[in-house]
């Protein structure tokens, strides 16, 4: 949980998010809500992401600002959730 949390939150190419599906919705100005373990248990879930799923969250009117901070500063908007799980990696991993 917490390397998929660093995954999302942390790791970069060129300043935005690596991974593909977590730059489309930060780009569009929502946050980086949930991982949840075990979310999708199918063969091809558990093979692509072990298992895990990630909830994003559109609140309307931060949309904008989100997206403007993202694509300006590439600063990304997490949850409490995320965050905690983003620093116990950084706590507990040498990068």
């Amino acid at each position: 949980m917490r390397l998929c949390a660093w995954y999302l939150y942390g790791e970069k190419h060129r300043g935005y998010a690596l991974n593909p599906v977590a730059n489309f919705h930060l780009q569009n100005g929502s946050v980086l809500w949930r991982i949840n373990w075990m979310g999708d248990t199918s063969p091809r879930g558990v093979g692509a992401s072990c298992g895990m799923m990630v909830n994003y969250r559109y609140f309307l009117e931060e949309t904008a600002s989100n997206s403007a901070l993202y694509l300006g500063s590439k600063q990304v908007r997490a949850s409490e959730q995320v965050l905690a799980l983003v620093a116990q990696f950084q706590q507990h991993c040498r990068l």
